[in-house]
C-alpha cells in the first residue's frame, strides 16, 4: 500500500510517498480503507528534528494520526462495528501511520452523516485534544475562555466545544479570520501587542481559563487568567519555565523533562460527543486545504506556514 513517511529530519520535502507492508487491525483494534487522513501540526515540529530530543523518533516515521474511512478488518474483542461501516477516529498515538491507503484505529466512532470525508478524516485527533484540554481546564457553563489561535484546526473545534459545554469564548486570530470565528460562536480579537488590555476591554469581569493552541505568549497569557495553573498550552515548550502545563500526547513514562510533565490521558470519549453535535448541526470541521496522497510534502508546506484556516487533510 502508499503511505507517507520521512527517513530523515529536514524541511517539507523530506515527506515522501513509499510503498510498504498494509497493517493488520490487532485484538480491540479495527483497520479502515482510508478516505481521507490528517495532516498533524506536532508532527511538523518532528520532522524538522524540533523534537528529536524529547519524542524518541525511528526511521523510517510514518506520518499521521487521525483518519476517515471504510472498515475493513475487525480485531479480536471488536463489538458494535463491523465490515462496510463509515467511520473516523485515532491511530495509537505511538504508532500513527493514518496517512496511507490502510490504517489501523485504536479509538473510532461513526463517520457524522452531515460531515464530508474530508472534514471527517481531520477531526478526530482535533475533537481529542480540545476535550482533553478543556477537560484539564474544567471548562463549563458560565465561564470565560480564551482560546489563544482559535483559527486554527484545533483551536476552531475548541471554540465550538467550549460553547457547546456553555462557557462564553474569546478567540484569537488574524482580522481576516475574525467573521470565520464569529461564525463559530467566538467574540474575535487580535493576538500581539497589547493583547492583555484588549481581553480585559472584552471580560472585564476576568478569563477563568486560556486555551494556548499557539504558542510564544506565555506571560501575556498568564497575566489575563491570572495564575498560571489556569493556562494549558499544546505549542509551547517552554511552558515548564512559566510554570504552564503542557499537554501532550508523548508516552506516559515521560520523566518530566524538557516537555515538563507526564502526558494527560487520552479524551477519545470525545468522539461520541462530537458525533452528536454535529448530528445536530453545532459542529463542523473546517478544512483549509485538502491534497492527495501524493502530495504530502506540500500539505506539510501549508502547515508550517502556520496560516492555515482550519484542517489541512490528504485524500486517497
Amino acid at each position: 500500500m502508499r503511505a507517507i513517511q520521512f527517513t530523515e529530519y529536514g524541511p517539507p520535502g523530506v515527506v515522501h510517498i513509499a510503498e510498504v507492508a498494509a497493517p493488520h487491525a490487532g485484538p480491540g483494534e479495527i483497520r479502515v480503507a482510508v478516505r481521507a487522513s490528517g495532516v498533524s501540526a506536532g508532527e511538523m515540529r518532528i520532522r524538522s528534528g524540533t523534537l528529536r530530543d524529547v519524542v524518541p523518533t525511528t526511521f523510517p516515521y510514518r506520518t499521521g494520526f487521525d483518519a476517515a474511512g471504510v472498515v475493513d478488518e475487525v480485531g479480536d474483542g471488536v463489538t458494535g462495528v463491523g465490515i462496510g461501516d463509515e467511520v473516523f477516529g485515532m491511530t495509537d498515538s505511538t504508532a500513527r501511520g493514518a496517512n496511507a491507503d490502510f490504517a489501523v484505529l485504536a479509538a473510532w466512532a461513526p463517520k457524522p452523516a452531515a460531515w464530508s470525508w474530508e472534514e471527517a478524516g481531520g477531526a478526530a485527533g482535533s475533537v481529542e485534544t480540545a476535550t482533553r484540554v478543556l477537560d484539564r481546564l474544567a471548562v463549563g457553563g458560565g465561564h470565560t475562555v480564551l482560546v489563544q489561535g482559535a483559527a486554527g484546526g484545533v483551536g476552531a473545534i475548541a471554540v465550538q466545544l467550549a460553547v457547546a459545554r456553555g462557557a462564553t469564548v474569546i478567540g484569537t486570530a488574524s482580522e481576516r479570520n475574525h467573521d470565520f470565528l464569529r461564525s463559530l460562536g467566538a467574540e474575535p480579537t487580535t493576538y500581539g501587542t497589547g493583547l492583555v488590555e484588549r481581553i480585559r476591554a472584552l471580560a472585564p469581569a476576568g478569563v477563568d481559563a486560556v486555551f494556548d493552541c499557539a504558542g510564544g505568549t506565555l506571560p501575556d497569557l498568564i497575566a489575563i487568567a491570572g495564575d498560571a495553573a489556569r493556562v494549558v498550552t499544546i505549542a509551547d515548550l517552554t511552558a515548564a519555565a512559566h510554570g504552564v502545563h503542557l499537554s501532550h500526547g508523548t508516552p506516559a513514562d515521560d520523566t518530566g523533562g524538557t516537555l515538563g510533565t507526564h502526558a494527560d490521558p487520552l479524551a477519545s470519549y470525545g468522539l461520541a460527543i462530537a458525533v452528536t453535535l454535529a448530528g445536530e448541526g453545532r459542529l463542523r470541521v473546517p478544512v483549509a486545504a485538502a491534497f492527495p496522497l501524493a502530495e504530502a510534502a506540500a500539505a506539510h508546506e501549508l502547515s508550517e506556514s502556520r496560516h492555515a484556516r482550519g484542517k489541512i487533510v490528504l485524500v486517497n
